[in-house]
């Protein structure tokens, strides 16, 4: 029932991540308040995009309803913007997330999961955004470093999170964001963006551990690096194209909340230590 649950769950934030990635773009190229209103996320209702008809409940069943409809609209035909890969991502996501959570699933456990759950919602919704327009918007990013804040205080008021592991998360927070902080500023935003720069701090203090913050940007390395290449080497992307970087510190993100401290226990038993 659980997975049931985790399932549904995720496809009905899939949907609201799809709608949450075109309001805000909408919103930012809109040029009176009227409209910018008109696609609120908390206040404006769900709508064709081309023909502004407001969508009934039926046209926004998570999948099925883009499936059925052939991902047009009931009232103009015309094709959505979007697709259905937030819906299926996010279920998928979840579902893997509560299979291989590293945490008993204790009361802490479980307050650590539904965090974790909040935070990739916020970092698909990035992921898709920045794989699009190229931008890591602040109004999903700064939304997420208040969820980050309550999230270490709910460890230390209730959790015993002392004082050691606030230590350790202001390190986390160092080397996940200083980092590409310093390879902004040396390269002026040529290597890295401004909004690459925020995520590491966000990342950095969900991971809370400055090992874990070092493996996840070895890991974004990877990542980017095994996107690139094929793309390279077929003549498809030049050294000069420019790529968005966010997915892939996204992805890594994903792997090393879930995976990152199995990797770093197997890397240490390798090595004997």
């Amino acid at each position: 029932m659980n997975i049931l649950y985790i399932i549904v769950i995720g496809l009905c934030l899939g949907s609201f991540i799809n709608a949450l990635i075109w309001r805000i773009h909408f919103q930012a190229r809109s040029s009176t308040k009227k409209k910018q209103n008109e696609f609120s996320v908390l206040r404006g209702r769900s709508m064709c995009m081309h023909c502004r008809h407001t969508l009934q409940v039926w046209d926004l069943v998570p999948v099925l309803s883009w499936v059925l409809l052939k991902g047009k609209c009931r009232y103009c035909h015309k094709p959505y913007p979007d697709s259905p890969v937030a819906e299926l991502l996010t279920p998928l996501l979840f579902l893997i997330s509560y299979i291989f959570w590293p945490y008993s699933f204790n009361t802490m456990g479980i307050t650590l999961f539904i965090f974790w759950l909040i935070f990739l919602v916020g970092f698909i919704a990035l992921a898709l955004y920045d794989f699009r327009w190229y931008l890591l918007p602040n109004r999903i990013i700064f939304p997420l470093y208040w969820v980050a804040l309550l999230q270490v205080l709910t460890l230390t008021l209730f959790f015993g999170y002392g004082f050691h592991r606030i230590l350790m998360t202001a390190a986390s927070i160092g080397v996940g964001g200083g980092i590409f902080y310093v390879l902004y500023q040396v390269s002026k935003g040529k290597w890295i963006g401004g909004g690459d720069v925020k995520l590491g701090f966000l990342v950095g203090a969900i991971l809370g551990d400055p090992l874990l913050s070092i493996l996840y940007i070895f890991v974004a390395s990877l990542v980017g690096t095994a996107y690139a290449t094929p793309l390279l080497l077929s003549g498809r992307l030049k050294r000069t194209s420019h790529l968005p970087f966010g997915p892939f510190l996204i992805i890594s993100a994903y792997i090393t909340v879930i995976f990152g401290q199995r990797l770093l226990d197997g890397y240490m038993q390798l090595m004997g230590l």
